[in-house]
């Protein structure tokens, strides 16, 4: 499908195809959270549509940020041109191109907003800090396919700063950058990360023919501090994916990364990965137990997601909508490989890789939304689910084929193993799957049909009943055959796991969805208001919901402590758990029947299996 639109491309378009267009962003002013944009387009008198990238690769919807586009303005030889948005399409610009012109100018600013999630200029931008996205500061003609229209591209950033990507240097000034002339889809693929503090580390393991580097951006110097036993555990990473993959797809790779506020999130490239973490992400303690994992997670995509990639998603522009039913593999086994690599590479240990799993699992437990909505759901509304609010989440169902994508295909390594008794993996399908030979950046499309097919060609099973059973249907029972059949079980003591106490200070979040039903914000701003709770657990039993503001537990003053004591006490006989919460401006109280005391998942042996588990999360052995 791929090659006929681009021929069709070619054969329409044949002058502005080859045309490069230039690109000039000045982010001299990007701590007041603004780029300045201005795009020099080829183009011949009459009608000319320009779109702003809509649908954005990893980030798996329409989400270009075109409502931060302000100060938009045409010429042509000095004059300006009129313009027109579609009434349809929000992301095209109709104009009239004068007679006698060769170019058209374009210049915009693309402002930050106040949204926490998604990857907007403010979340991770500072007075000391950036993360720049291609996408957000440029237009092309519409109907192009990406790989045939050539941008050069030049970045101004403030004084003193300096800068990593993957997108290749021309030359470089004390007041700007130039690139090398790349396709649209490198260069969309290549973003940038600039501070005033900043540290690049070679990562590259002895023998690794690839370099590989550790770019860093961060609000202050001491964040820069990275203990030394964390950069060994991401240079195993690098060893850990060349023995996972047996191939790159890349010349080179970089984990660029974003050190600003309390703000995590992850975006995937060919040859670099967009990380961002909180200030202190890479320094302290507790981020390494509960964000350890996002690294090896970004990596891992450069093969499965960026070099292998769903059909429905490997689209021949920022246009076309994308189709994502494939991203419980897209994502779901991204997800598990990011955390077996993770542990396999040091940087978390296998008890910390245990706990996440009973996290996971236990939340599968308590999904309520399992009844009603398949798992395949969630991935083919994906667009719509990454920003639905948290409130109702576990009834309405969230992007779950991330961490549920975690349990099934664990399972599948499980019966590999066992069906081949321990002669093959999951390993082999990834080698297989995802490996072949090394090469530069390409994408190859797959099917359901292709995974299926990899499979069986691991070891013959009934794999498509497996997936349908666990992603095409309704299934009201968490997948856990992979903890039971890997010799373990998921079980619920009354102390939490150093996981589960890390997680809790870094988020925000008191979780006691397996005893009260309930996901409550003990941030100083909005403690003891409920986010969440389970559909048919005991909080909601007794007529509390999302957004109620928990005030007293058993007549006294709320606090996080105050309500675990509650929980506890309520086991003894004639013990109630009383809360008084605010609706709005009107205050009730409620009684939670609930006396089986606090629940924190674990994961617990199962000692009439063996430890398979701890054998799929131990290193491969690196090749020489």
């Amino acid at each position: 499908m791929r090659s006929r639109f681009t021929l069709l491309v070619l054969l329409l378009l044949p002058a502005l195809a080859s045309a490069q267009i230039k690109l000039s962003v000045d982010a001299t002013e990007v701590s007041r959270r603004i780029l300045h944009a201005r795009v020099v387009i080829p183009a011949k008198p009459g009608p000319m549509t320009l779109v702003y990238p809509k649908w954005i690769p990893g980030e798996h919807g329409p989400t270009g940020p075109i409502t931060d586009v302000a100060g938009m303005k045409f010429t042509a030889g000095g004059a300006v041109i009129p313009w027109q948005r579609d009434p349809v399409d929000m992301y095209a610009i109709h104009l009239q191109v004068p007679a006698g012109a060769t170019e058209v100018q374009a210049q915009f600013d693309c402002l930050g907003n106040n949204e926490k999630a998604g990857f907007f200029l403010s979340p991770s931008t500072s007075t000391e800090l950036t993360t720049i996205n291609w996408n957000q500061v440029l237009l092309y003609v519409e109907g192009q396919a990406t790989d045939t229209v050539t941008f050069t591209a030049s970045l101004s950033l403030p004084a003193g700063w300096k800068f990593g990507t993957a997108l290749p240097m021309k030359t470089q000034t004390p007041h700007s950058i130039e690139f090398e002339t790349v396709n649209l889809t490198t260069l969309v693929d290549s973003p940038v990360v600039a501070g005033a503090h900043f540290r690049e580390i070679k990562l590259t393991p002895a023998g690794e023919s690839r370099p590989h580097f550790m770019e860093i951006a961060a609000d202050s110097d001491a964040a820069l501090s990275i203990p030394e036993d964390w950069l060994a555990a991401y240079s195993h990473l690098v060893e850990q994916t060349g023995s996972l993959f047996g191939a790159r797809h890349y010349n080179n790779y970089r984990y660029l990364v974003n050190l600003h506020g309390t703000y995590m999130n992850g975006l995937e490239h060919h040859q670099s990965s967009d990380n961002r973490l909180p200030e202190f992400g890479l320094v302290h303690p507790q981020y390494r137990s509960v964000y350890g994992y996002l690294l090896a997670h970004e990596m891992t995509h450069s093969w499965n997601g960026k070099y292998r990639r769903p059909a429905g998603l490997a689209t021949a522009n920022y246009q076309e909508p994308m189709k994502g039913e494939l991203l419980w593999v897209y994502e779901g086994l991204t997800n598990h490989l990011g955390y077996l690599l993770a542990a396999r590479s040091g940087i978390w240990t296998q008890a910390i890789y245990r706990d996440e799993l009973a996290e996971i699992a236990s939340r599968a437990e308590y999904r309520s939304g399992r009844s009603w909505r398949p798992l395949v759901d969630t991935t083919v509304a994906a667009q719509l689910l990454y920003n639905a609010p948290e409130e109702w989440g576990n009834w309405r169902r969230a992007v779950d084929f991330y961490q549920e994508g975690t349990l099934i295909w664990l399972e599948a390594d499980t019966i590999i193993r066992k069906q081949t008794n321990g002669a093959k993996s999951l390993d082999n399908f990834c080698r297989s799957f995802y490996g072949g030979e090394s090469s530069a950046p390409k994408v190859v499309a797959y099917t359901l049909d292709d995974i299926v097919s990899a499979l069986n060609s691991v070891t013959p099973y009934d794999w498509r009943t497996f997936l349908n059973q666990r992603v095409y249907q309704v299934a009201p029972q968490a997948p856990l055959g992979g903890i039971t059949g890997s010799g373990w079980k998921l079980a619920y003591r009354e102390d939490p796991s150093q996981l589960a106490l890390d997680r809790e200070k870094v988020t925000q979040q008191l979780e006691m969805g397996p005893s009260l039903g309930m996901l409550i914000d003990i941030s100083p701003e909005n403690d003891g208001q409920v986010i969440d709770v389970v559909a048919d657990g005991p909080a909601a039993k007794a007529g509390i919901g999302p957004v109620m503001k928990i005030v007293s537990v058993n007549g006294q003053k709320y606090s996080a402590d105050q309500l675990r004591l509650a929980v506890k006490a309520a086991k003894q006989p004639n013990s109630n758990i009383e809360v008084t919460v605010f609706n709005g401006q009107y205050a009730r109280t409620y009684r939670i029947d609930y006396h089986g005391g606090e629940r924190y998942p674990h994961l617990e042996r199962d000692a009439s299996q063996p430890d398979m588990l701890t054998k799929i999360a131990s290193p491969l052995p690196v090749a020489k």
